[in-house]
């Protein structure tokens, strides 16, 4: 069972998600509809992870998005899963650089519909995995042509199930292919980015999006280093 605080200004969407949560059994300790409602609830609740809004009252911006890096600051590894409403792949960055880029999640609200894989981005988050929309992770591709463009187009379809966190399995799974086809294009995706990664799912997922976001500089994640 998960202990959740739930920050979310719709009240109906609030609800929405509080019965979704206990009907997979966990707890929403506390369910506000502000920043400043959700900063008061973790320092009283000390939840297992935080699922918030972007836009939250009073300016309806990014109030949602930086109390959950100010939390993050003060709180390293506090789990944190972001809903947005449209895409903004300066929200998704800004979230990934807070503090080691673990366990947190950035999804757009229509994937609650998908109320299995929400469940299941919830559980991935809470236990230090890193969840970006696949949408987010297209945009992510598109801003770096180059040298993504080296990549076929099944290699590009790889590299985004990678970056959403998906295994080799979930992959061949999504694909219609066999594991081994995964792991023939990981190869040559690996090969033609020069990256260089261990086998712990999450440090790929790291190490992929931060190429994609174009800082391969600052030694990924996934460079290979002490196990441990």
């Amino acid at each position: 069972m998960l202990r959740i605080v739930l920050a979310e200004d719709s009240v109906l969407l609030r609800e929405g998600l509080v019965g979704l949560m206990e009907r997979f059994g966990h707890q929403v300790v506390a369910a506000v509809g502000s920043a400043d409602e959700l900063t008061d609830a973790v320092a009283a609740h000390e939840p297992d992870i935080v699922v918030t809004d972007v836009r939250m009252p009073p300016g309806f911006s990014d109030e949602g998005l930086r109390a959950a890096i100010a939390l993050r600051r003060r709180r390293p590894g506090l789990p944190i899963l972001v809903l947005s409403q449209y895409i903004q792949r300066s929200y998704a960055e800004d979230l990934l650089d807070s503090s080691d880029g673990t366990g947190v999640g950035y999804l757009l609200k229509e994937r609650i519909g998908h109320v299995e894989e929400f469940v299941d981005a919830v559980h991935r988050v809470a236990e230090g995995g890193t969840v970006v929309d696949p949408e987010v992770v297209r945009q992510l591709i598109r801003h770096r042509r180059d040298p993504l463009a080296r990549l076929t187009a099944r290699e590009q379809e790889v590299l985004a199930l990678m970056a959403e966190g998906k295994s080799n399995a979930s992959i061949a799974a999504a694909m219609v292919v066999s594991e081994g086809t995964v792991s023939k294009h990981f190869g040559s995706i690996l090969t033609k980015l020069d990256l260089s990664l261990d086998d712990t799912t999450n440090r790929r997922v790291l190490a992929v999006l931060a190429y994609l976001r174009g800082r391969p500089g600052a030694e990924p994640p996934g460079r290979p280093g002490p196990r441990g």
